[in-house]
């Protein structure tokens, strides 16, 4: 069952706090906010954009560090301060022209479930409340912004095949 979620991918959403980071900010003095992304879940979402897989990133706060590590990624959606997650996941599924059943998305926290309640492969990072983890479909080994997106986009790689093409690729890489 898990292996056939995989395999109908085609968007995989991620929420920003406590997936793609691992939860932790950093306020200064002057108002600026600082995040930490790990280089391996960086390599995860590059690799799964070569697979086609279209990438999003969804958060609830607003964040110049999120905007600026979306452009680096060449992510396809990036969408901060969002209020309403579900009304998000219509509107960018309709973009991508596939269905709620070709996404995934990857979350760790009660805000969380009622988009991961509407998609085909709902995906707890392994330090998500239990609440959250109770519900996916599939809960990771690394814990948030530590190796847990790069885990799943090479689960949904190795799912649809595509895993071996991705590694002959960097293999040949000069």
């Amino acid at each position: 069952m898990l292996e056939e979620k995989l395999q109908q991918i085609r968007v995989l959403l991620l929420d920003v706090d406590g997936v793609l980071t691992s939860g932790r900010i950093l306020y200064f003095t002057d108002g600026d906010e600082a995040k930490t992304f790990d280089v391996k879940d960086g390599l995860g979402i590059r690799m799964a954009r070569e697979g086609g897989i279209r990438v999003g990133l969804v958060s609830g706060r607003k964040s110049a560090a999120v905007d600026r590590r979306a452009a680096e990624l060449n992510i396809d959606y990036c969408h901060t301060g969002v209020k309403d997650k579900q009304a998000l996941l219509t509107s960018i599924v309709a973009q991508a022209g596939c269905s709620p059943a070709q996404t995934a998305f990857v979350g760790d926290d009660l805000v969380d479930l009622a988009i991961m309640d509407r998609v085909g492969l709902a995906v707890a990072v392994g330090d998500a409340h239990e609440v959250v983890r109770q519900h996916a479909d599939m809960v990771t080994k690394q814990p948030g912004g530590r190796g847990a997106v790069r885990e799943v986009c090479e689960r949904i790689l190795s799912a649809q095949g595509l895993w071996e093409s991705i590694i002959s690729r960097w293999l040949n890489r000069t």
